[in-house]
């Protein structure tokens, strides 16, 4: 493991949710930290309501991770555009956190610590 890039269990239970709706509740979230950067919560997909979930076309490139495949969220309201990424095949420091999804925290989406 990578210096840089930390992975841990989060400690406790987390949700995701946006548009009022709850996309997933989880006592299995890994924790990463990167360099300087915030904690990102990862969950694993089988806790997320994926049919809230629709595949861009938008890949980002992280040194240490890989490439993330980003999703939108669609709820009754509206789209969150590319809210949420995946690294379906992380480079070896990070495979703890394949099959996993993050979101990026916003007015319209919110991970909380229940």
């Amino acid at each position: 493991m990578s210096q840089y890039i930390t992975i841990r269990k989060a400690p406790g239970k987390w949700s995701v949710r946006a548009g009022g709706a709850v996309l997933g509740e989880t006592s299995n979230a890994l924790e990463l930290s990167e360099g300087d950067l915030p904690p990102v919560i990862y969950f694993p997909r089988e806790d997320i309501a994926t049919a809230f979930l629709d595949a861009s076309d938008k890949v980002t490139h992280c040194p240490h991770k890989g490439d993330a495949r980003h999703f939108s969220i669609v709820t009754k309201s509206k789209t969150i555009q590319d809210c949420a990424w995946s690294y379906e095949d992380p480079k070896e420091e990070a495979a703890r956190i394949k099959g996993h999804l993050a979101f990026y925290i916003s007015a319209d989406v919110a991970v909380e610590q229940l």
